[in-house]
């Protein structure tokens, strides 16, 4: 029944109950009002060994990469959208176990629920097959495509804050422009001044993120070699 999906995760468990609950959503187990236990309590493990996974592996294979960029880059790989694109290549979300509801509603492509059930199938590995075997799954599904370059989720705004500060007296300061679109789907525009002259402008889903956007384009064009780096 689950020699597809074990195909995909290069893993073929011993216990299959164990690999039956890490793929029953708590809908289901709501539904059946028999005992059926949810994946919860194994979704609890499996972040904290698909954390420790990472953290080593980023750890020893960039021993000069610092601190703060270890924890963005691991933030990135962990995080609810990535763990959904890996599950998605392995098609996990077709064998959850999902209530009638959930099922209807697109439960097997909603991000939460497929993310939340990968972590918990890591879990399962470990109770089934030792570290290895949970390691062995992070390894092929969430360590092999590491982006290169800074991640998704760099802090250009600090980056451009210590860049200024190389020299005392600078003034940095960001100004809402304007927002665009619902209050459900709201673009807002951010420009950033340094000593009262405009050196960046972007755009975002949230003020953070546009000024952010704004930042980076101040990077890039006052400080272009430090960009690159």
């Amino acid at each position: 029944m689950y020699r597809e999906l074990e195909n995909g995760l290069g893993y073929v468990f011993r216990d299959k109950k164990l690999l039956e609950n890490a793929l029953t959503h708590s809908s289901y187990a709501n539904e059946r009002r028999d005992g059926c236990r949810d994946n919860e309590r194994l979704e609890f493990l499996g972040d904290s060994i698909l954390g420790f996974v990472v953290a080593e592996h980023l750890f020893s294979a960039d021993p000069d990469r610092p601190e703060g960029d270890l924890t963005r880059i691991r933030a990135d790989l962990v995080c609810e959208r990535n763990l959904a694109k890996a599950a998605a290549t392995i098609r996990l979300g077709e064998f959850l176990l999902l209530g009638h509801g959930e099922d209807h509603g697109g439960g097997r492509k909603r991000d939460s629920i497929v993310s939340d059930a990968m972590e918990s199938v890591i879990a399962a590995a470990y109770l089934d097959g030792g570290f290895d075997a949970a390691k062995g799954i992070v390894e092929r599904l969430i360590l092999s495509d590491i982006p290169k370059g800074r991640p998704g989720n760099f802090d250009y705004k600090t980056m451009f804050q210590e860049l200024v500060q190389r020299e005392k007296g600078h003034v940095i300061a960001y100004t809402l422009n304007g927002e665009e679109g619902p209050d459900h789907d709201k673009v807002f525009m951010v420009q950033v001044s340094l000593n009262g002259k405009t050196v960046g402008e972007g755009s975002g889903r949230s003020k953070k993120k546009a000024e952010q956007a704004a930042a980076e384009q101040a990077i890039m064009r006052l400080f272009p070699k430090e960009y690159e780096a």
